[in-house]
Parts: structure tokens; sequence; C-alpha cells
């Protein structure tokens, strides 16, 4: 009795593994190559505010090399 119930029991979680499995399956999927492409353009048309210099914005980009000034940071 004690081992029909322990078979029913991994029986059942093999069967919602398979039910999650099958869900996978049906998941929509694209190629890399489309993807990163589409990450692509999405990053040349939208502007990222934490990066002004790319983008062109008022305030100097604190992420950017200093120009002409010594590189050095003490911290």
């Amino acid at each position: 009795m004690v081992r029909q119930a322990v078979s029913e029991a991994k029986l059942r979680k093999i069967l919602e593994l398979n039910d999650k499995l099958k869900e996978q399956l049906e998941i929509q999927r694209i190629p890399i190559s489309e993807a990163s492409r589409s990450l692509i353009d999405h990053c040349q048309t939208n502007p990222d505010m934490m990066v002004p210099s790319v983008w062109g914005g008022r305030n100097p980009d604190p992420f950017a090399e200093p120009a002409g000034e010594c590189a050095c940071v003490v911290m």
C-alpha cells in the first residue's frame, strides 16, 4: 500500500514535469540572428540617458574618459 502511494506520487510528479515541458515546446522562438538584430536596432533608435556622450546630452557624461586632464583618480 505504501509502495503504491510512492509510485503514484512519482507518476504524478513525472506527469507534471511532462506538462511543463509540453508548455515550453509551445513557446514561440526566433533565431539568435533575428533577436540580435532586433536588440541592435532598439539600442540605436532609443536614447540611453545613462550614456549622454553618445546621445548628446547637455550635462557632461560622468562615465566618459577625462579629456586633456590627468586620468588619475584618488579613491
